[in-house]
């Protein structure tokens, strides 16, 4: 940039005339962004690209000075904008240090750089963790004296434009320093550079916290179609394109319209309308957790920085998507990779740990598991298991050492030439379904499958008809096979493993690398799973479209219902737009031996209950209830009277204020009705149909209604269910 001089007072004509002079002779010094500097490591193999800024059309030239080794020299000049660029010739990796000297009309001389291997390390929390947080930190930066290992952090910024640079200086991996850098990566790079013996650099860039979408460039979300509201959304906001000028445009019509209108109610004394508000679709985003904000900032200025791949440890944040993480993951690797001009480098990622995450259903990480694992059909990826190093009660496990071994081990293999090396955890490779069992085949064994503490593998469920959902198996090794079996599922056609979020399951390979959650085979439809055939009798059957002030049962057998001993209640609710169905199953000892009071409870029925339930077993396709296996927590409310939800029975953890599980009867008897299951325990409502005489503006739920009422009480809703059914079971009684 220009020298400029600023006085408050009129200078005399000489001086002006001096300094007009000198002006336009004094060149801006040429300028370089941070991930350029002493003691920096650059790529082996590649180009060196350099870049960076001079007054325009100003010459520049780099020079390349190794002890003992290479000397090259190129130029480049800058642009209408100030910017150059300047490529040197790719170079072997090498321990000499090197110096760069970069002219224009001044010189910058960088010192101590070295040539060999460049890996980008970004995410969350577990990537930002660092050496001095990890186990035997002590003992781990004693002995880090690696002078050939470096590190350089760029700065926590977000910006909603992309940044050309960012603070931050290159470390010498030593005692005193490495306390401060990524433990992933850290041990990642020390295992490499042992194996390989060359220099290793490292640019960590990581946010503890962060969600995937931050740190996404804009023509990532573009290029995947189930993410185009937020590509949408980031153009919407972005000065220039189509659709921010457009609509900017049409906010200026309509405030220009207003205004007219607004002064001609002026002169006439009369009222004015409100102005028009501001869009805030146009409005810039604030948040770094916001799309392309930490990109701009933190990624984008090193873009082009030649590197050998990048490792990515982060999903906490995301970690209840499902498989919409793995179309956003789509995203962050293919933008980077299109921007980068390197083709598909590596991108290696950690799966993440079993965790906690407070009163979650427990398979909502398991589906995160199976969303991080689809990864790996990305070209040239990689991931790294750790659901045997994790820690239940911490999100942040400590163990970062075998963390960055493993993700070295698979550097090692697709990158550096150790073909022979089992660098992955096994994984099923095809499913063999046998009489009364399931075989799994399993490749990357390493050897044949083994556990970790001698025992059989854990954590395999199986489910097949009338199984009763899944089922704990007792599962066999058999080379690089897993045989799995269960008396109560005779004949098993699909299985799960480690679908929990506290799993911590012990099989590995022979490598001792751990099996990654998973799940396959042909799962039943939720009815035929249900232990109903051969076990209990259809009692009632009833079309709940068909509710209203008489209730006629499209079947009812009770007139030769034999004596039972177990009541069981199948509700299945299916709303116009949704293909899936909620379904959930509930049995309990007999609450009554009287089959006319076991279904709706009208006055006709004389049926009128508010008791707990005895052996309560719930069976739930939905995530809205939790499945169990008897709970002595179970509460029935069955009755035609008006409710308040006083609970004046005193039911353990229900609400006086809401209606729930701890609701009182009423008068009059023939009144609004209550037709209601829970699970006190749980705080849950299994399944409420309430108001029958309604009809269409019955109330009708599975689990929890998020409205002011857990139970469904008020909310009218049963038009809203495209398909709805009741049907009530009983288990004959032996004796």
């Amino acid at each position: 940039m220009r020298c400029t001089l600023h006085r408050s007072s009129v200078l005399p004509a000489a001086t002006v005339l001096l300094l007009s002079v000198w002006t336009s002779v004094v060149s801006a010094d040429v300028r370089v962004p941070s991930i350029f500097g002493d003691h920096m490591v650059v790529q082996q193999e590649k180009p060196v690209r350099l870049w960076g800024w001079a007054d325009p059309a100003e010459k520049v030239m780099a020079s390349w000075n190794q002890d003992g080794g290479d000397q090259h020299q190129a130029t480049g000049t800058a642009d209408a904008n100030g910017r150059w660029e300047i490529e040197l010739p790719a170079m072997k990796a090498s321990s000499q240090p090197a110096t760069l000297t970069i002219r224009g009309n001044n010189a910058i001389t960088f010192n101590d750089l070295l040539v060999g291997e460049v890996w980008l390390c970004s995410g969350q929390s577990n990537m930002a963790w660092t050496v001095a947080s990890s186990n035997d930190a002590a003992k781990e930066i004693a002995a880090a004296n690696f002078p050939l290992i470096r590190q350089i952090q760029v700065a926590r910024k977000s910006d909603m434009v992309p940044q050309d640079d960012f603070e931050g200086q290159w470390a010498v991996c030593s005692p005193s320093t490495v306390g401060a850098f990524t433990a992933a990566g850290y041990f990642m790079a020390r295992k490499l550079h042992r194996e390989l013996g060359v220099p290793i650099g490292l640019v960590n860039s990581s946010w503890g916290g962060t969600r995937v979408e931050p740190w996404t460039p804009p023509n990532g979300f573009q290029a995947v179609p189930v993410l185009s509201s937020i590509y949408e959304s980031i153009m919407g906001r972005t000065p220039g394109s189509p659709s921010y000028q457009q609509r900017l445009s049409q906010h200026i019509s309509e405030t220009t319209s207003w205004l007219d209108d607004a002064r001609k109610a002026l002169d006439a004394n009369s009222s004015a309308g409100p102005s028009p508000g501001f869009p805030g679709q146009l409005l810039p985003f604030k948040s770094h957790q916001d799309p392309t904000m930490l990109y701009n900032a933190m990624i984008h200025p090193i873009v082009g920085y030649p590197i050998r791949g990048a490792i990515w440890y982060q999903g906490e944040s995301n970690h209840g998507e499902g498989m919409l993480y793995f179309e956003k993951k789509k995203a962050l690797i293919g933008g980077w990779r299109q921007l980068w001009e390197q083709g598909d480098f590596p991108f290696y990622y950690v799966q993440i740990a079993p965790y906690h995450y407070g009163n979650e259903d427990p398979t909502i990480l398991a589906e995160f598991w199976e969303a991080q694992a689809a990864v790996e059909q990305i070209e040239n990826t990689g991931m790294v298991v750790i659901n045997d190093i994790g820690n239940i009660s911490d999100i942040h496990p400590t163990n970062k050492q075998d963390v960055g071994d493993r993700l070295a081990m698979l550097a090692l293999k697709n990158d550096y030439g150790k073909s022979d090396l089992v660098a992955s955890s096994p994984q099923v490779e095809s499913l063999d379904v046998l009489k009364g069992e399931l075989k799994l085949n399993f490749s990357s064994t390493g050897g044949g499958l083994k556990t970790r503490d001698g025992k059989a593998p854990s954590h395999f469920e199986i489910i097949g008809s009338g199984s009763g959902g899944f089922q704990p198996a007792i599962a066999a090794v058999d080379g690089d096979s897993v045989t799995l079996r269960c008396s109560d599922v005779s004949n098993p056609v699909a299985y799960r493993f480690a679908w929990d979020k506290l799993a911590e399951p012990n099989l590995m390979g022979a490598t001792g690398l751990p099996v990654s959650a998973c799940r396959g085979g042909e799962v039943p439809k939720f009815v035929d799973t249900l232990p109903i055939d051969g076990e209990y009798q259809l009692v009632y059957d009833l079309d709940l479209a068909k509710l209203g002030s008489k209730i006629q049962y499209d079947v009812d057998r009770s007139k030769e219902t034999p004596a039972f001993d177990r009541i069981g209640y199948l509700v299945e609710l299916q709303t116009s737009d949704s293909s899936d169905p909620q379904q959930v199953f509930v049995t309990m000892d007999a609450f009554t031996d009287d089959v006319g009071k076991i279904a709706i409870p009208t006055i006709e029925s004389g049926a009128n209950f508010q008791q707990s339930l005895k052996g309560m077993d719930v069976f739930s396709s939905s995530d809205a209830v939790t499945s169990d296996s008897g709970a002595s927590t179970g509460w029935i409310e069955f009755w035609p009277n008006n409710y308040s939800p006083a609970n004046g029975a005193k039911v353990p953890g229900a609400s006086a204020n809401s209606f729930d599980f701890g609701d009182d009867p009423g008068p009059p008897v023939d009144g609004y009705g209550s037709m209601q299951v829970h699970h006190g325990g749980n705080k849950q409502t299994v399944f409420a149909i309430n108001h029958w005489k309604q009809g269409k503006s019955a109330d009708l739920g599975i689990g929890n209604s998020k409205g002011e009422n857990p139970d469904w009480t008020f909310s009218g809703n049963a038009g809203s269910y495209g398909s709805k059914r009741l049907r009530v079971y009983v288990r004959p009684s032996s004796n």
